[in-house]
């Protein structure tokens, strides 16, 4: 790389910076663009580059040094164009297909602004925090008070430290029912099923979200094997007279109090808990099924496969092996059955690896799309498996025809 580049990235990469973008790919199949930010991790000045490749992002961070040695690979012959915005200057740099190198570079302040920015050079710009102030739909600092009664807020409204995660992922999970809302009748009653609602933090969001900000007629049950859980939760429900929800002791496969339910929601119900609920609400006929397994047990004892023996023969990539391919299945049976089926990231990797979301959303009639079940066998058969959520369904059509 032209060591004119590297000067120039030198010069840059402080926390006066803003953002780096480099472009014009040379590769856009392969990589389209990098784009670079200066963060504070435990005091750390580091860099993070995020690289969109097709469809995704992928997001690594890096010291200084590091980061120049990766700047050599991409602007060798990559990428031919890199915008470098910091507080006090703005540069272009042109990479031509010969290799000659132009380097454009705008001040943004007089010389009277720049002594009074190194006067401030020991405030930290906001742009360095990893973790950026968000608007979240349950706001911090607006007390909340299930939010207050499990922990996760003060009387005032501030998310306590230890339980930032857990107010993220709350979030989160409304995003994804924001999603769906057009799939909820507004003209009638919604009822929507928790399963494994455990302390329910999730379900009181869920009915908060729904009933107060969204003004939906909804009954919300939450369904869990712990009569303490239970009685705590439904003293809570009685507290802020949250009248349509309630809260009853049992487990997922027996359960069968209502014969038709909108939304089916499962959360971290452990190895085949999470077929039965969906089991539940194919029966049901469910508009919407949100759903995070936990612990693919099944398929792990299961699989077999002597095509992917030296693979498989390491228990670790096994056992995470079977965990995928276990949402994969449940996704591809909820797809024959008439859903459009989503699997997507629920939270971060660093907080819990699992993390993957089913969403599923019953396709309107006469858009039905029932797949082709052959290939599904035909995946089946070669990995040795049969899937509790199949046999289930299979039993149901067996059932039914007779």
């Amino acid at each position: 790389m032209d060591q004119q580049i590297i000067k120039v990235f030198e010069e840059n990469l402080n926390k006066d910076l803003i953002g780096v973008v480099i472009s014009n790919s040379t590769d856009k199949e392969n990589i389209s663009k990098v784009k670079i930010r200066p963060i504070l991790l435990k005091g750390d000045l580091l860099f993070q580059a995020s690289e969109f490749k097709g469809q995704k992002i992928f997001h690594s961070n890096y010291t200084k040094e590091e980061l120049l040695n990766h700047l050599i690979q991409w602007l060798n012959g990559l990428f031919r164009q890199v915008e470098i915005k910091s507080h006090s200057s703005q540069t272009v740099v042109l990479i031509s297909k010969k290799g000659k190198v132009t380097v454009n570079r705008k001040m943004k302040q007089t010389n009277t602004e720049s002594s009074e920015q190194n006067r401030k050079d020991t405030i930290i710009p906001e742009n360095l925090f990893h973790n950026k102030k968000k608007n979240y739909i349950l706001e911090e600092g607006k007390p909340l008070p299930f939010l207050i009664d499990l922990g996760v807020m003060t009387q005032e409204g501030a998310v306590i430290k230890s339980k930032f995660d857990k107010f993220r992922q709350i979030n989160r999970f409304l995003e994804f029912i924001e999603d769906v809302l057009s799939y909820l009748d507004r003209d009638k009653e919604v009822t929507i099923l928790d399963f494994g609602c455990g302390k329910s933090y999730l379900t009181f969001a869920l009915y908060y979200y729904l009933k107060e900000l969204k003004g939906y007629q909804i009954n919300v049950i939450g369904l869990d094997l712990k009569a303490d859980v239970i009685e705590k939760c439904n003293k809570l429900s009685n507290k802020y007279g949250y009248d349509k929800l309630q809260f009853l002791q049992g487990d997922i496969a027996s359960y069968n109090k209502n014969s038709k339910v909108d939304m089916v929601v499962s959360l971290h119900a452990c190895d085949t808990a999470t077929d039965y609920a969906i089991y539940k609400a194919v029966g049901w006929e469910a508009k919407v099924i949100l759903s995070v397994p936990c612990c693919q047990h099944e398929l792990n004892n299961q699989i077999q496969c002597e095509t992917l023996n030296p693979v498989l023969k390491y228990g670790i990539i096994k056992e995470r092996m079977a965990a995928l391919i276990t949402d994969a299945l449940r996704a591809e049976v909820l797809e024959a059955q008439g859903y459009r089926v989503q699997l997507l990231e629920f939270i971060d990797m660093e907080h819990t690896p699992k993390n993957i979301l089913i969403r599923a959303v019953k396709r309107t009639k006469g858009n039905e799309v029932y797949e082709d079940t052959e290939s599904l066998d035909k995946c089946m058969n070669f990995l040795g498996v049969s899937p509790r959520l199949n046999d289930l369904l299979k039993i149901k059509i067996t059932e039914e025809g007779k």
